[in-house]
C-alpha cells in the first residue's frame, strides 16, 4: 500500500467536516438574533430545555445536551446571574440541584421563536427539505450512540 492511499480523505469529503461545518454555520446564522436576546447558543439550547419541560435536574439538561454535569454547571450560574433560571436543591434528593425558569426566562421563550425562521431563511431550503435533513441527521446520531453507547450522565 502506497503512502498516499494512507491518506485521510480530504474534510470536505467527510461527513463529520459536513455535519460539524453546517453547526458552525448554524451558529453563525443565529448569533446576532441570539445576541439580542442576551443568549449564548448553549444558554439558548439549556433555555429550550426548560421552555419545553421546565424544573430539569443539572443531570437530566447534562444528558440531553450529551455534555458532563460539571460542564453545564457556568453555563447555568450565568444564566441565573441573568435572572433567566433558578437552582434549587431537590427535597427529596439533597444531591440534585433542580434548574427552574424564572418569569423572565419564561417571557423570552416567545422573543427566541424567531430562531428557526433564521435558519429557514439562511439555507435556503424548504421546510420539508429541513425536516427532512433533521430526521436524517438524528437517526445518524441514534445509530451511533446505540454502538458506542449513550451517555448516561444523570448523575446529580
Amino acid at each position: 500500500m502506497s503512502a498516499k492511499s494512507k491518506r485521510p480523505p480530504l474534510l470536505e469529503d467527510q461527513l463529520c467536516y459536513a455535519i460539524y461545518s453546517a453547526g458552525m454555520a448554524i451558529q453563525r446564522a443565529y448569533k446576532p438574533l441570539l445576541d439580542a436576546l442576551g443568549l449564548t447558543y448553549p444558554q439558548y439550547l439549556v433555555l429550550n430545555l426548560l421552555w419545553h419541560e421546565d424544573r430539569q435536574t443539572v443531570g437530566r439538561l447534562a444528558e440531553q445536551l450529551a455534555l458532563e454535569a460539571s460542564t453545564l454547571t457556568p453555563l447555568l450560574k450565568r444564566l441565573e446571574l441573568a435572572k433567566l433560571v433558578q437552582r434549587v436543591r431537590n427535597p427529596d434528593n439533597e444531591r440534585q440541584v433542580i434548574v427552574a425558569l424564572t418569569d423572565q426566562g419564561r417571557a423570552l421563550e416567545e422573543r427566541a421563536g424567531c430562531l428557526g425562521e433564521a435558519l429557514l431563511e439562511a439555507s435556503g431550503q424548504s421546510p420539508v427539505e429541513l425536516d427532512d435533513l433533521n430526521v436524517k441527521v438524528r437517526r445518524l446520531r441514534d445509530g451511533i450512540y446505540s454502538r458506542i453507547g449513550r451517555w448516561n450522565l444523570d448523575r446529580t
